[in-house]
């Protein structure tokens, strides 16, 4: 991975705080993303992955912290480091975003320094494999930067939930998901919908990946839920 191509999403709700970062890692190098908010940074994740996140503490409406809970919970983010950028300074405001799975903790107010120092550690941190943009399953590619999966270089029409969902069976294949391990990781626990719904949405992808002879993929495993697999059931 270069550090020169590394995109960053900056989500902070003072403009000022991200027109003063992006000129820092423009001067870096780095390719900025902004985002005011939680809804605008959802916006942004449906498009494109970046290689880090740095996350304002304070956000209107959905906290950072609350924000950072939901990004680790979800597969096809949870790689992704967390710099927490914030004005809270106490010890234990520290220790509570690291325990919900940030990977480092900036005070405002900070110097470009210290902020490009700690950006490269934590990129150094994450492994090669997490930061692979493309994941190819038996013909199907799941590219992470465009958000888009694809055979034999074919786009499929999908809503962002099916998205989801296939974009999780492809990078974890060969596994049996009961429909409550499903909602958990690709849903999310926070997210009220009935166990029907994941039945609804393989349905959907069955057909989805019928005309390209895929659907075989997706199998079900009677009384203990679903599977993703090259290889055929006995």
């Amino acid at each position: 991975m270069s550090v020169l191509r590394s995109k960053i999403l900056i989500i902070d709700d003072e403009s000022a705080i991200r027109d003063t970062v992006c000129l820092i890692l423009a001067n870096a190098g780095f390719e900025s993303l902004e985002a005011s908010s939680v809804h605008e940074a959802q916006g942004l994740l449906r498009n494109i992955m970046p290689n880090l996140i740095l996350l304002d503490w304070m956000l209107k409406g959905v906290s950072g912290l609350e924000y950072l809970r939901l990004l680790k919970k979800d597969e096809l983010t949870r790689s992704i480091p967390v710099i927490m950028l914030t004005a809270k300074g106490e010890e234990g405001d520290k220790v509570n975003g690291l325990e919900q799975g940030a990977d480092d903790y900036i005070t405002k107010p900070f110097s470009a320094k210290e902020l490009l120092a700690r950006i490269k550690v934590a990129l150094r941190r994450v492994e090669p494999s997490a930061m692979v943009e493309e994941v190819v399953f038996d013909g199907l590619v799941l590219n992470r930067a465009k958000h888009t999966i694809s055979i034999s270089h074919y786009p499929l029409k999908c809503s962002a939930m099916e998205f989801r969902l296939l974009g999780f069976f492809i990078t974890h294949p060969d596994r049996v998901y009961h429909r409550d391990q499903l909602l958990d990781l690709v849903w999310g626990r926070n997210v009220h919908v009935g166990d029907r719904t994941v039945d609804v949405h393989v349905r959907s992808l069955r057909k989805l990946l019928e005309p390209f002879g895929k659907d075989v993929l997706l199998q079900t495993v009677r009384g203990a839920g679903y599977m993703f697999s090259a290889k055929t059931q006995p």
